[in-house]
């Protein structure tokens, strides 16, 4: 079991969980908590409302149990481009072949095949590339108006009824939210998850446009699995309360050799804002059919550690694979054996967020000097909005972060950020009962013994959000009398 009795992990890397067949019994659900699962994935490309809500139910039971605010991350399926049916279910490509994609939806042959998507027809120029069925066929295009495509095959394949399309490189002009995702996202936050991953973005319009619907109801997370994303990378980042290096559509889109390179640059640009940043995708993948994963594997998840992001996923290997327990523990004793290693703080600590001109970022950065001086059992953080932890968190301390929040919603969202223990608080209405409260939250959840020191930041007024200007040193036993 990955929790003591006072539920507190001993690591700042969190791990994602995906739930699905292999996964949705409460009791199941319950031992992936216990093996280490900070936050859960419920993957609504998948999966019926019915099956999603008995999912949401176990969790917030689970969160009930043990008292400590648990992450739901719901993911919208988004835009699936895909192509028509063909007479006889598949069609084999010669190299070279030439062929026809076009909106008639009459079942395709020889020498066309329906693909019902005009924005992709209205995105495509000569010379662009179009892959099927997760990149095995390449298709150049020859020529293109808005209601056709004449294609060339790159090289010899099968392509077969609803085979998925991509098309690297160009932004379509569509919504990343389609008609079924808006249904999802009612649903979502009808029952109230946490946080909301928005597939395939391609600009920070698109962040904006789910914003508008979401409010403050839920953080959102931008999944960056389109090549054209990354010319907007900055301005997603600064649109999205979060970000995912999906790595699966983008290892499609882009040559294998570049998505490494590509996810090292959206870790440091996330770092550097001071948002949440999750690597997906195959990260321990042989684990869906082995109770033991290969030794690059282990190494990806390493190397996502000695970066510093906030949190690894999985996603078949606990949704549909034959051991998910095993893939969580094993994932769990990586990110602790990473974080052991001197070298991974040196490694982490060589970017840091960008810092503006406030009290907040100026407090934050006084961490450091003081954990230097002063060793310190913890952090902690008193919050009504989450941002003065997320400020803490991204300057990676030394000493844990204990996130206190009278939001409940708060503290579950931030139960996904690298280092922090987020608990649910009473609200208080003076230093005095900040410095109380905190120093008791921290002998209760074991970060500390008394005569240890504790760093307390705070925002005065009390309860208002983006206020912190509060940094106070207090030592556990030495509680104020507030009677």
């Amino acid at each position: 079991m990955k929790l003591d009795a006072i539920s507190h992990r001993h690591r700042n890397t969190k791990i994602v969980a995906t739930l699905g067949p292999s996964s949705s019994e409460p009791a199941m659900i319950r031992q992936l908590f216990d093996a280490g699962v900070d936050v859960f994935r419920l993957n609504f490309s998948h999966g019926t409302h019915a099956d999603h809500k008995l999912r949401y139910d176990a969790i917030r039971q689970i969160e009930a149990d043990v008292g400590r605010p648990v992450g739901i991350l719901m993911d919208l399926q988004g835009p699936k481009l895909r192509l028509g049916k063909i007479t006889e279910g598949k069609l084999a490509l010669s190299t070279g072949q030439k062929i026809r994609l076009d909106l008639d939806p009459t079942p395709g042959d020889i020498n066309r095949v329906p693909l019902l998507h005009p924005e992709i027809f209205a995105a495509i120029r000569p010379g662009d590339d179009l892959l099927i069925d997760d990149g095995k066929v390449r298709l150049r295009v020859l020529a293109s108006t808005p209601e056709y495509a004449d294609v060339q095959a790159l090289n010899a394949g099968v392509i077969s009824d609803r085979k998925g399309v991509n098309v690297p490189g160009a932004i379509l002009p569509m919504s990343a939210l389609t008609t079924k995702d808006r249904e999802d996202l009612d649903f979502g936050l009808s029952i109230g998850v946490d946080w909301i991953a928005l597939s395939f973005v391609q600009r920070p319009e698109d962040i904006i446009e789910l914003r508008e619907i979401v409010g403050n109801r839920a953080w959102i997370m931008a999944k960056l699995e389109k090549p054209s994303a990354i010319d907007s990378l900055e301005a997603i980042v600064a649109s999205s309360d979060g970000v995912m290096v999906a790595r699966g559509d983008l290892g499609v889109e882009l040559p294998p050799e570049e998505v490494p390179v590509l996810q090292k640059r959206i870790v440091r640009a996330c770092r550097e804002a001071g948002k949440p940043v999750i690597v997906a995708t195959q990260m321990l993948e042989s684990m869906i059919t082995s109770p033991v994963p290969t030794r690059a594997e282990v190494s990806d998840v390493a190397t996502a550690v000695y970066d510093g992001v906030d949190a690894v996923m999985l996603s078949a290997e606990s949704a549909s694979g034959a051991y998910p327990i095993e893939a969580v523990t094993m994932m769990d004793r990586i990110l602790l054996s990473t974080e052991r290693d001197p070298l991974q703080r040196i490694t982490m600590d060589a970017v840091h967020s960008r810092r503006k001109n406030d009290a907040r970022d100026a407090i934050s950065a006084a961490i450091r000097t003081v954990a230097e001086t002063l060793p310190v059992a913890a952090t902690v953080a008193y919050t009504s909005s989450g941002a003065t932890t997320l400020r803490v968190a991204h300057e990676r301390p030394r000493a844990p972060i204990l996130s206190m929040t009278p939001v409940a919603a708060a503290a579950r969202r931030l139960s996904l950020v690298w280092g922090v223990h987020s608990i649910q608080a009473a609200d208080v209405e003076s230093t005095e009962e900040i410095v109380m409260h905190a120093t008791l939250a921290a002998k209760k959840n074991g970060f500390g013994v008394p005569g240890q020191a504790l760093l307390i930041i705070a925002g005065t007024p009390f309860g208002v959000p983006g206020s912190t200007n509060l940094l106070r040193i207090s030592w556990i036993g030495e509680e104020p009398d507030v009677s």
